[in-house]
């Protein structure tokens, strides 16, 4: 797929977008000396020295101008967290450790061992000014959003989102609001994958259905083609006498890349790139194959695109041993739970077939099992990929 145009985008609603510039902190963080906690702001010298009674000259809380402290050694400030530290102070004793007497306030024994920089967050400690803080290809969460906010951009360069078709084919799909007849199934696969893709980041989805009739599948592809960004095809992907998306994609110029992949559920998996490069992804029609093949295929796809730095798989063990037969990759639905030590590990849970979605629910993703193998004992480490 190509890279994603940039755009710019409001900070409040950038989240879930890829970012597409670096953002440096404008300043030093934190830009003062910071104070910790509720307190008295004091010369840690003065308690070096043995002093144990100070005169409180002023409150100073979070969000004022600082007051100077003043050349008394028993001088004193009362602070509340997140103040600046007041000119000459250099520590923070905490209430709990101080008796207060009207104007004045004693300290206890504990509090003598206070030293210089104590329950002070020191002025750039954390990130200098022109630290790069975020760099472009993440996607902006609520950390990220808060960064971009404290070094003042109130609009980010993010990429911008793909207008993505879900074509549901099939004269037995009837509406969700319908009552199905005996030979007929309500539509699923379409809601199923569009809510997968908004979670993920593509909220602009567009659900569309045709029958098994050439001419309707070769009308809606035509539009479908020249009015978004991509397209997910789910079913008529076969070589059936009547799956007729192969044979019209070609017809409409789309350029196929492969069909078929080695692997067990989703083998009849087609991709392709239209003459103006839209990418087509043709899924099966079976639910568990099609949700497969989205998180496998297409979802990394469109990070890509996105321009979101790749990260590699998380691995981990089976709880229990497996067997799978055929000579192709077993992407095998897992549950994942914490182990004898703790740590987290992998339940099998392998759908009754390819069309029990409901077999899914519980689960939290897939292992990606190798083709190479036939026995998968208990401790077999392989990739995960979450739903």
């Amino acid at each position: 797929m190509s890279p994603a145009p940039r755009e710019d985008c409001a900070l409040a609603a950038a989240g879930g977008r890829v970012l597409r510039m670096e953002i440096r902190a404008d300043r030093d963080l934190p830009p003062f000396d910071r104070v910790t906690l509720d307190g008295y702001a004091l010369r840690s010298s003065s308690l070096a020295a043995g002093l144990r009674r100070f005169t409180v000259g002023r409150v100073q809380a979070a969000g004022m101008v600082p007051f100077p402290l003043g050349p008394a050694a028993a001088a004193a400030i009362e602070v509340m967290t997140g103040a600046v530290l007041p000119p000459d102070a250099d520590c923070v004793v905490p209430y709990e450790q101080t008796k207060r007497e009207g104007p004045g306030m004693e300290v206890t024994a504990e509090a003598a061992a206070t030293p210089a920089g104590g329950a002070v967050h020191r002025r750039g400690s954390d990130h200098r000014a022109g630290e790069v803080l975020l760099a472009p290809g993440v996607r902006l969460g609520g950390k990220e959003i808060a960064i971009a906010a404290s070094c003042g951009h109130p609009w980010l360069t993010v990429s911008r989102q793909p207008r993505v078709a879900i074509l549901a084919t099939g004269d037995e799909l009837v509406d969700v609001a319908s009552a199905a007849a005996p030979h007929q199934v309500r539509r699923s696969n379409d809601y199923a994958l569009a809510a997968a893709l908004g979670l993920r980041g593509y909220p602009r989805v567009e659900r569309h259905h045709v029958r098994d009739l050439r001419s309707e599948v070769e009308h809606r592809l035509w539009h479908l083609l020249a009015e978004y960004d991509a397209l997910v095809i789910v079913g008529g992907v076969s070589q059936g006498r009547f799956d007729f998306v192969p044979a019209e994609l070609d017809r409409q110029g789309v350029r196929k890349v492969f069909q078929g992949v080695a692997q067990r559920p989703g083998k009849p998996f087609w991709f392709g790139v239209s003459p103006r490069g839209v990418p087509v992804f043709a899924l099966p029609g079976n639910p568990v194959s099609a949700y497969t093949c989205l998180h496998r295929y297409v979802l990394p796809a469109l990070d890509h695109a996105a321009g979101l730095l790749p990260a590699l798989p998380r691995m981990l063990r089976l709880a229990a041993g497996v067997t799978f037969r055929p000579p192709l990759a077993w992407l095998l639905p897992v549950r994942i739970a914490p182990g004898p030590d703790g740590a987290p590990v992998a339940w099998p849970e392998p759908a009754n077939t390819s069309g029990d979605l409901a077999g899914l629910a519980g689960t939290d993703g897939f292992l990606e099992l190798p083709a190479a193998d036939n026995e998968f004992p208990a401790g077999y480490a392989a990739p995960f990929f979450p739903w």
